[in-house]
């Protein structure tokens, strides 16, 4: 008797592998029939019915025993019934055959629906099956409840750490991750291993995803494991700010500061606080005493050479420069300091390099090839000023002379409209991620002949990727003043945006082209929403306008403006911009009053997220005002293209002459001033003279036709031989 029931045992494990489960059920049916008491018998023939797609069958096969089930035999029969369930989703797993381990499981949850370990077997099915509805159904469930209540659960740490890796790179917009992450904190025993998962989870959201405040989120929760890591304070501060949560982004920074102790961390520290304070605009004195602060450590660093630096914090050296020329104008000073740490960079990230066995030294054929290969590189070809203005060039360029590539930095598919039309105009796109090396590897692997940044030191993967020198010509564009990077071969400007004596202090070569260092062919413009009676401003009122972010208002700046507002009568000054809005206004008002300007002829513009109607909105302005010592540049090209008249102030610096080189080749002079007081009188005198405001509309309206600043495809082929004449000086440099 006991080989017969091995022997046919043996026979229905046979079709159970073999997957024909109907002769499987039969022998359980027929082993029943003669042993209806041996209840393991009711668990593999439900399992097998189960198996058939016979859900309710399998349901009443397995209740059958239990009905007349003592509480105690309930539970035990309970139990067997769920290892033989359990056994069969692990083999299935194992066979990578998700949906029926899916099925199983959900079978072990009505058995046993507090099993948490089941139940994070579930999810982690659910999203290899992409089955969302079950993750929206988590609340029911009550696993984060379930979670919580750690001393009262048997819970696998592994798998639950495993699901939450799996939630946080499957979905990671999804609501429910916070509360997972919250309910798991207390799981990690070793908190490095959480910030292994939670930080960089937390970039892709905040950087990759453009979401901040969630990426903010989640750098709050880790930090009631770790509190002081400074680390994660950096990344918290920059994202709380990237959300315009302005004064938690100070606050951050501020302890990220206080808890800094190497001097290329206090570095970046106080660039956080700068880039908070700033943003919110108004924090003029504090902005001042970290400028000073910054400077000092700068010259300490440059001082305390050689300092071993990881990749990390190499990478952070560079940006922080970016806060001090809207502070001042002394462009010989600030390179004196800015040019040294750029060289520092450099040498770091190029031994880094020679550390993992990286060279990107290139033997150039000297005959000049059919075509040259242009490489730009860029984090802004997408919905941003950089964006805006380049295109002209990528859509006028000679692709019978020039192979063009176009590697994007950090790229994410978004809808961006900007985005797609660059990928149709790129050439050969590469869409990359965060990794400099891997960058610099493609750009080397493509035999690059001319590198074109257009990010200068605003991104700092960017700035390593030059450092590598992956392409034997290297110039930086547009995007900023010039990186200072030794690797670096040119700087592209024009006759007016840099000063006759600028080479003196610049390292890289300055390259002026014959007119202008930028040209556009027009922008897109909207509907206006802005109209003078929802402001309650008077149809014969002047109109003054200011549109620029919060790190460029400078109070001497508003001074000069509200000293404007103050002598031309029935005159209301427009502020616009992205900025901390109680602050900015506190801080305009104070200078109002300062000026004896009333407050009430002040009006504090909304956002608006179309560039388009941005555009349109512009034409409620009578006259531009801009800023200083750090220019306005796309919004001043686009208040000339609306044919508004600009003031502005030329001072030394690349960013304190944009407007003017732009007004220059747009054929206006009319608003240029050298000086404060002609600030003020060009902004007196327009606002006075309707004639004189109406003769600079149509001077401006007629450029359209004429002015080099409107001339895309001039522009472009400036540009183009600008490459061809650095390739040929290369070559003759190869051969001397």
């Amino acid at each position: 008797m006991i080989t017969e029931i091995y022997n046919w045992q043996d026979r229905a494990e046979e079709y159970f592998i073999q997957e024909n489960y109907v002769q499987a059920a039969k022998l359980y049916e027929q082993a029943i029939e003669i042993e209806p008491n041996t209840i393991s018998y009711y668990w593999h023939l439900g399992l097998l019915l189960l198996l058939q797609g016979q859900e309710a069958e399998a349901q009443m096969t397995w209740m059958m025993p239990m009905t007349e089930a003592d509480e105690e035999q309930l539970q035990v029969w309970t139990n067997e019934l769920f290892e033989v369930l359990q056994a069969e989703a692990q083999r299935r797993e194992t066979l990578a055959e998700y949906s029926l381990a899916w099925l199983i499981r959900q079978h072990i949850r009505e058995i046993n629906p507090n099993n948490i370990n089941n139940l994070l077997q579930i999810l982690l099915l659910s999203l290899k099956l992409q089955k969302f509805a079950e993750i929206d159904d988590l609340k029911e469930w009550r696993l984060i409840e379930s979670l919580n209540a750690k001393e009262e659960i048997e819970i696998d740490i592994e798998l639950l750490i495993q699901v939450l890796k799996e939630f946080l790179n499957t979905i990671p917009l999804h609501p429910v991750n916070l509360n997972l992450i919250e309910a798991s904190l207390p799981y990690f025993s070793d908190t490095h291993q959480c910030f292994s998962i939670l930080l960089p989870v937390a970039m892709q959201i905040g950087h990759t995803l453009r979401q901040p405040t969630l990426a903010a989120s989640i750098l709050s929760l880790y930090l009631l494991l770790e509190p002081d890591n400074v680390e994660v304070l950096r990344h918290l501060a920059t994202f709380y700010q990237d959300a315009r949560n302005y004064s938690q982004g100070i606050e951050t920074a501020r302890l990220c500061y206080s808890l800094s102790e190497g001097l290329a961390d206090k570095i970046f520290a106080l660039h956080l606080l700068l880039r908070g304070l700033m943003s919110a605009g108004g924090y003029w004195q504090e902005i001042c005493k970290t400028c000073q602060e910054l400077e000092t450590v700068y010259k300490d660093f440059i001082e305390a050479q050689p300092i071993p630096l990881e990749e990390g914090r190499i990478l952070r050296l560079l940006t922080p420069s970016f806060a001090l020329p809207h502070i001042k104008d002394t462009p010989a000073e600030f390179r004196a300091i800015h040019n040294k740490v750029a060289e520092i960079f450099n040498n770091d990230i190029q031994a880094l390099a020679q550390s993992q066995g990286k060279n990107y030294h290139r033997q150039v054929v000297k005959n000049h090839p059919k075509q040259l290969k242009i490489g730009y590189v860029s984090y802004a070809l997408r919905n941003h000023s950089v964006g805006w203005l380049a295109r002209w060039l990528f859509q006028h360029h000679d692709r019978d002379k020039f192979d063009i590539h176009t590697y994007f930095v950090n790229y994410t598919l978004v809808n961006d409209y900007l985005q797609e039309w660059y990928l149709s105009q790129a050439g050969k796109a590469h869409q990359l991620g965060r990794n400099g090396l891997e960058i610099a590897d493609q750009i080397f692997q493509d035999e690059i002949d001319i590198l074109v940044d257009l990010d200068s030191i605003t991104l700092d993967i960017t700035s390593e990727v030059m450092a590598l020198k992956p392409a034997p010509i290297q110039v930086t564009w547009l995007g900023w003043d010039a990186s200072g990077i030794p690797a670096i071969d040119y700087f592209i400007a024009d006759p007016y945006v840099l000063p006759d004596d600028a080479q003196n202090y610049y390292t890289e070569k300055i390259w002026r082209l014959p007119q202008t260092y930028i040209a556009v062919d027009g922008f897109e413009v909207g509907v206006p929403t802005l109209r003078r009676d929802d402001l309650d401003i008077p149809m014969d009122a002047v109109v003054y306008l200011s549109a620029q972010r919060g790190y460029k208002r400078h109070p001497e700046t508003i001074k000069w403006q509200m000293q404007i507002i103050k002598e031309v009568p029935n005159s209301y000054f427009l502020i616009k911009g992205p900025a901390e809005e109680e602050t900015i206004k506190r801080f305009f008002y104070h200078i109002a009053k300062e000026e004896g300007v009333d407050c009430s002829r002040l009006r504090f513009l909304p956002q608006v997220h179309s560039e388009a109607v941005h555009r349109a909105n512009l034409g409620i302005a009578d006259i531009v005002l801009d800023t200083f010592p750090y220019n306005g540049a796309t919004t001043t090209l686009e208040t000339l293209w609306m044919g508004i008249p600009l003031v502005t102030r030329v001072g030394e610096q690349f960013a304190a002459r944009n407007s003017y080189t732009m007004m220059m080749n747009a054929g206006i002079t009319e608003g240029i001033a050298w000086t404060d007081e002609e600030y003020i009188e060009w902004g007196v005198r327009l606002g006075k003279d309707e004639a004189l405001r109406q003769q600079v509309a149509l001077k401006l309206k007629a450029s359209r036709q004429t002015a080099p600043l409107w001339n895309g495809k001039q522009f472009t082929y400036e540009m183009e031989k600008a490459y061809e004449q650095m390739w040929q000086r290369y070559l003759e440099e190869q051969s001397g």
